[in-house]
């Protein structure tokens, strides 16, 4: 048998086994530990219970224009008519617009849940079911292929993400057009957004100007890094993002809440003083 010592661990090496005695390895197992409880916790979660907050989530008071840095300043064309393209593997591409207004509006008080860790409790939204779209305007008339379930989701500023058919059927999923009484605002999404309660807000897309159905993601590049962007993103899981585990990222996107939400206002306030008609 060979006993060696390397830092602060000592290895024993034997005829069939290693064993490693190490800090290092301690810390690691401990991770693995905390990792596999939230996990678990997450899984456990129950989301109809109204006190309850998704894992590692905390609640805002107010609910702040929010997003990757980089889109801060931009800003929809279009604020005020919906003009929306559906596009992909279909047998014909579409303009809807008014056709909206067939479908039955719906009103719904749901919670919102950002990645980087807020909440913001209770949102009235209102608008159209998601299913009601699909069901009543996109099958019978772009006709999609039918393994077409990969669905883009684009925003008028350049913003994508994507979603699988079957999460945006789910019957708590909107094309909303109001929230808390009122038409969308650009801060929140004007004039038409996604709500999907159950997933991450990255994927609640703003402004959204395409819907696409694919059959699968050869078309699709995510709007954050690949890391940040997983297929689902369901709040309950805590997929936070895609081969990284859920309580990491908290930890990692929460310092970045307030100098976002800072950047956002500044834009905001930046692109009303631009909008202001002059004196001249």
């Amino acid at each position: 048998m060979l006993v060696y010592v390397k830092g602060r661990g000592v290895g024993v090496v034997g005829k069939s086994r290693i064993k490693f005695k190490h800090s290092r390895a301690k810390r690691l197992a401990a991770l693995v530990r905390f990792l596999d409880h939230a996990v678990e916790q997450a899984i456990r979660l129950d989301m109809t219970d109204p006190t309850s907050l998704p894992p590692g989530q905390y609640v805002t008071a107010d609910f702040p224009r929010f997003g990757l840095p980089r889109f801060a300043n931009r800003f929809p064309k279009n604020v005020n008519e919906i003009a929306l393209q559906l596009l992909g593997d279909v047998e014909r591409s579409l303009f809807v617009s008014t056709e909206l207004g067939v479908l039955p509006r719906v009103e719904q008080v749901s919670d919102f849940h950002c990645v980087t860790t807020w909440s913001c409790r209770s949102l009235c939204w209102s608008g159209f079911r998601f299913s009601d779209f699909y069901e009543q305007i996109v099958v019978p008339g772009a006709r999609p292929r039918p393994n077409a379930r990969f669905v883009v989701l684009r925003s008028q500023d350049g913003y994508r993400s994507s979603l699988p058919l079957d999460d945006l059927l789910a019957n708590d999923v909107l094309l909303a057009d109001t929230l808390n009484g009122r038409p969308l605002t650009i801060e929140h999404g004007a004039p038409l957004r996604l709500i999907a309660p159950s997933h991450y807000g990255y994927k609640n897309v703003k402004h959204l100007s395409r819907v696409e159905f694919w059959r699968d993601d050869r078309t699709y590049r995510p709007a954050a890094l690949r890391f940040m962007d997983h297929p689902r993103a369901r709040v309950a899981f805590e997929e936070r993002g895609k081969g990284v585990p859920g309580p990491i990222l908290r930890y990692l996107y929460r310092p970045l809440v307030r100098p976002t939400i800072s950047r956002f206002r500044r834009a905001i306030r930046q692109q009303a003083t631009v909008s202001e008609p002059s004196d001249a």
